[in-house]
């Protein structure tokens, strides 16, 4: 069965492309030029992840991401012009997975794609999720690379939780603060990256060259690409 990418984009030819190489590449390509029309798209039947043009007629990009978001945890990438930090991390807090900036490389859009889907549903049977070499237990709160269970404090338990969980989004430190929240954070975003520091030191990370961790600069932090073997 082909998964099903929704390509939001009000621009004819934009659309035309992407459904195009989504095609060529063995998806099925779903397209709205509208944003009434892809929330009824979406409400309407079977979506696998969504390519999202933030300037639409009807309702905007970042008002279709806030619905789809009340109901589903599918990917979004969001396709924009716009190029200013506020608009990227206005789009991440609200439930965006990843941004691609016009013009893109049609070839790049697909590989955001298909490392979106590749990322988002790892789950083996009984609530373990796995990425790579981790392994997170919701039930038991504990988290093991390779096996042998990491030494992690509430705190950093939480916050590699919740970085494994959709790993293919970034997390503002206002994100994290919001989903681990604690007496020691008091409002102070720094506090995150010291959490992360130590993190990565449990977890083996290279400091100059992070593979667990990613440090996407001006925006936050997210997983990083485990698929693609195993760490030493």
């Amino acid at each position: 069965m082909k998964q099903v990418v929704l390509v939001v984009d009000d621009e004819p030819k934009i659309l035309d492309l992407i459904k195009s190489y989504l095609e060529m590449n063995g998806f099925l390509a779903v397209c709205a030029k509208t944003g009434p029309e892809a929330v009824e798209i979406f409400e309407t039947r079977q979506v696998h992840l969504i390519l999202l043009d933030l300037m639409l007629p009807g309702l905007s990009g970042e008002e279709v991401c806030k619905k789809v978001r009340m109901a589903s945890d599918i990917p979004i990438i969001m396709i924009t012009a716009k190029v200013d930090e506020e608009s990227v991390i206005r789009g991440l807090a609200i439930g965006a997975d990843d941004y691609v900036t016009k013009p893109f490389s049609p070839r790049q859009l697909i590989a955001r794609v298909q490392a979106a889907l590749r990322r988002c549903g790892d789950k083996s049977p009984g609530g373990i999720t796995v990425r790579g070499d981790l392994a997170a237990d919701a039930e038991n709160r504990r988290i093991s690379r390779n096996g042998e269970t990491l030494p992690l404090t509430a705190h950093e338990y939480r916050i590699l939780a919740l970085l494994m969980s959709r790993p293919s989004k970034i997390f503002t430190r206002e994100e994290i603060i919001s989903n681990v929240k604690g007496d020691d954070y008091d409002g102070f975003d720094r506090a995150v990256d010291t959490h992360i520091k130590k993190i990565r030191q449990k977890i083996g990370d290279d400091p100059k060259s992070p593979r667990y961790i990613q440090t996407v600069y001006g925006m936050g932090y997210r997983l990083g690409d485990l698929t693609s073997g195993v760490a030493p």
